[in-house]
């Protein structure tokens, strides 16, 4: 494991594991940048036809470290992760159970297919401590499920359980409780085995109809988040997580 990250290969799958089970597999940049680099690594490696993405421990990704880790730089770091995915020329696939909270949200929906356990659930958080959705997630979230109820989980940071996500159309699969990982599994090694030219021109294509807007609206992200980490309210919102209370926000 390096900052976070683990990494295996299987045959034809490369499997990458967020590893701070202990955070939930919350990010700082350094993991973040090692994501990146180990996406790439996969990318650049003829034999690895398709990627595994999962969180160890209860949860695949809680989203931000508030808790005082190193996260300078990291709205673009996460920027950089949901683009490698993006444009990545093998199929991703996440395995999502427990929590997809934060950035943990459009990082799992970045991906081309998105496994669920019925434990999973997906929630845009930032509102919580006065921040906004970043690594894309406001230009994922809109194409897979209208405009309203990407700003109702922006705006309201409702949580979002997997029946209801599959139901919206943010996940391709929904398991039952006892073949999560069976199902995971046999996608994985199914798509392995697949047209991996055919799975990347397709993916190619989608992406270009339905992610033309991506660094755009990522560029508005970052500059969001960089301005409102800067705020009273932001401030407010990371010492009430930290003590477990409601935030007091005064809009400042």
């Amino acid at each position: 494991m390096t900052n976070g990250i683990s990494v295996a290969s299987d045959a034809a799958i490369r499997r990458i594991q967020l590893d701070r089970p202990e955070k939930l597999n919350a990010v700082d940049t350094p993991m973040l940048n090692e994501l990146s680099v180990r996406l790439r690594d996969a990318a650049a490696d003829d034999s690895v036809r398709a990627v595994l993405l999962t969180g160890a421990g209860r949860a695949f990704c809680s989203g931000g470290d508030l808790t005082g880790g190193d996260t300078d730089g990291a709205a673009h770091a996460a920027n950089r992760v949901v683009q490698t995915i993006t444009a990545l020329p093998k199929p991703v696939v996440a395995g999502v159970h427990g929590a997809a909270v934060g950035f943990g949200c459009p990082l799992a929906l970045a991906c081309d297919l998105v496994v669920a356990a019925p434990t999973a659930y997906f929630q845009l958080a930032f509102s919580r401590v006065g921040l906004m959705p970043d690594g894309g997630a406001c230009a994922l979230l809109p194409g897979l499920i209208g405009r309203a109820r990407a700003a109702r989980m922006a705006i309201t940071a409702e949580r979002i359980s997997a029946a209801t996500a599959f139901e919206w159309g943010m996940v391709s699969h929904l398991t039952a409780d006892d073949d999560y990982e069976a199902v995971l599994e046999q996608i994985a090694q199914s798509l392995s085995a697949g047209p991996t030219l055919s799975y990347a021109w397709t993916k190619r294509a989608l992406t270009a109809a339905t992610l033309g807007e991506l660094a755009p609206v990522q560029a508005i992200e970052a500059e969001g988040q960089l301005a409102l980490v800067h705020t009273a309210d932001f401030r407010e919102g990371a010492r009430a997580f930290r003590e477990r209370r409601a935030p007091d926000f005064t809009g400042r």
